[in-house]
């Protein structure tokens, strides 16, 4: 899973850039949203394991 928190990472890069530049504003935060979904999946489900 380390591959979905370096996408992750790049996600949140791109939406605070995004947050400065106002460029595709709504886009972005949907992606932020779904990063930090796949992010607490795999914090949790990942200690199980």
């Amino acid at each position: 899973m380390s591959f979905l928190r370096w996408l992750g990472g790049i996600i949140v890069f791109i939406w605070l850039i995004g947050l400065f530049f106002r460029f595709l504003g709504g886009f972005i935060h949907m992606l932020i949203v779904i990063a930090v979904i796949v992010f607490l999946y795999d914090f949790f489900l990942g200690k199980r394991r």
